[in-house]
């Protein structure tokens, strides 16, 4: 199939194709734009600390702005991970726009396998539906780039770039933002698609037969320890200075990987417990329904679940953080009880508070996306089965229950996995350490010209002091609560959706 035809047909379709065009090409743009900001902010040159004569450290020229977290150089890999981590969720949601007007398009391809189209080629129009709309939309994104330089070209009082327009970045980081994003989306639809079998008569999905097991529990045993993988290797293993942060990284996706995956069998699980214990037909048709899909909820919730991991690792950091400041405080003034001044956090912890508060803006808004995400393959998933619900309201069955059919399936799994991303979390950084210690017995190089731990030592012994962590039970359930309200708002939106596709009219639509 040559590449022309493949985009004509993916492009191909009544208006609610269009739509579909229309919505993942936005999410492609959102995602295009946070990438090529996130490429933009690793292209900034300078700002590195240099060590002077006398101990002074002093910042290198090159990053002449008035945030420090684009003037120094330390700060930026993490600007442009909470950017990239930005654009997951966007991604996600033009993936589950390939589900939008499933019926339709299912008999487009039904007919294009009538036409001679093997099966192979029909997934493929199916994922190149996504694909050539996220490039259109990457293109969008790419224009809203660089009319965004020109409107937020402004410095502040003292002369210094607010944010880093000045900066372009290198033509092949540009051409890779805007390729990736169309060939992930792409990517997502097809995956979505991978039990879907297109025949000529229709498309049939594959059902499990066997429920999912436990073993995604496996992952986050795994990722947990690995994220402080370095504390377990000898003293004298010499490490890039990156190598820590590949550490984190590599075990929090490992986390939210089991988190989400481990949603199958939450989902499995919860199902069985309502087929057996539930009472009522709303509880029983949820619990079947759980049962017979239990990947739905991996699928759907994938960027809201990852979200709520990186938001509960922030608020066990920022925990953490405070710790560490009120502790040295407390230990400044218990070796120095003449110390003048207030105890209380100064303007430089402040900073890295104010860089936290910003993470989790990031995260809030991935939330949201996310949730629209959800809200999408809902709607999808009501509209496609309005005829199934329109017979089921003739026989008898009040609109009520099958609103109580969508609330139970929906939170029966939602809760105990929005505890497993609160818990999974916060545990990544409660691995790093549950107190925090100053003083006591420690030793030290005598010839300050010799690296540690080789060189000779001596032992001091000071005032120990011991402050414990606290865990952030109110931070957390702010967080769990808020995903909770917006898939409650999805829900909401559902129910009214589900309400005019009840009608009787929907029996009389082939």
């Amino acid at each position: 199939m040559r590449l022309s035809t493949l985009v004509r047909l993916s492009l191909a379709g009544n208006r609610t194709d269009r739509l579909r065009t229309v919505l993942t090409a936005g999410s492609a743009a959102l995602a295009a734009l946070a990438l090529l900001a996130a490429v933009t902010v690793a292209s900034i040159q300078g700002g590195d600390w240099v060590d002077q004569p006398g101990g002074v450290r002093v910042m290198g020229p090159g990053a002449d702005y008035s945030n420090a977290l684009l003037a120094e150089a330390g700060l930026r890999p993490g600007v442009v991970f909470t950017l990239a981590m930005l654009a997951l969720p966007v991604l996600a949601l033009a993936g589950q726009c390939i589900r939008l007007g499933a019926p339709a398009r299912d008999r487009r391809l039904a007919a294009l396998r009538l036409g001679g189209a093997t099966p192979g080629q029909a997934v493929l129009i199916a994922g190149a539906e996504t694909a050539a709309a996220a490039a259109l939309g990457s293109v969008l994104g790419l224009g809203l780039f660089f009319g965004l330089r020109e409107l937020l070209d402004f410095r502040n009082g003292e002369g210094k770039l607010v944010l880093p327009v000045d900066v372009l970045p290198h033509p092949l980081l540009i051409a890779g933002a805007l390729v990736l994003v169309p060939v992930l989306a792409g990517g997502i639809g097809v995956l979505l698609m991978r039990r879907v079998v297109i025949t000529p008569l229709g498309v049939v999905r594959r059902v499990r037969e066997d429920g999912p097991g436990p073993w995604p529990g496996v992952l986050i045993g795994i990722g947990l320890p690995l994220s402080i993988a370095p504390k377990f290797l000898p003293s004298d293993t010499q490490l890039p200075s990156w190598a820590p942060l590949a550490f984190i990284g590599a075990g929090t996706l490992c986390v939210m990987a089991g988190v989400v995956l481990g949603t199958g069998w939450i989902s499995y699980t919860s199902g069985r417990l309502l087929r057996r214990y539930g009472r009522g037909a709303a509880t029983l048709l949820a619990g079947g329904r759980l049962m017979a899909d239990p990947w739905n909820g991996s699928r759907t919730l994938a960027a809201l679940l990852g979200a709520v991991v990186v938001g509960a690792g922030i608020i066990g950091y920022e925990a953490m953080l405070r710790t560490e400041f009120r502790a040295s405080e407390q230990y400044n003034a218990m070796i120095d009880p003449y110390a003048t001044g207030e105890v209380g956090f100064g303007s430089g912890s402040e900073f890295y508070f104010g860089a936290l508060r910003l993470i989790m803006i990031a995260v809030t808004v991935s939330i949201a996306v996310a949730a629209a995400g959800v809200l999408v393959a809902f709607v999808e998933g009501i509209v496609a089965r309005r005829r199934a619900y329109a017979a089921l309201t003739a026989t008898g069955v009040p609109r009520r229950t099958l609103g109580n059919v969508l609330l139970w399936h929906t939170f029966v799994p939602l809760v105990p996995a929005l505890l497993l991303a609160l818990a999974s979390g916060a545990a990544l950084v409660r691995m790093m350490g549950s107190e925090v210690r100053h003083g006591g017995e420690y030793e030290q190089c005598i010839d300050p010209n010799a690296t540690f731990p080789t060189c000779a030592k001596e032992t001091f012994v000071e005032p120990l002091l011991v402050v414990p962590i606290p865990i952030p039970l109110q931070q957390l359930v702010l967080l769990g609560a808020g995903a909770l309200v917006a898939m409650l708002l999805v829900v909401g939106v559902g129910v009214m959706v589900l309400r005019s596709s009840t009608d009787l009219e929907e029996l009389r639509i082939g």
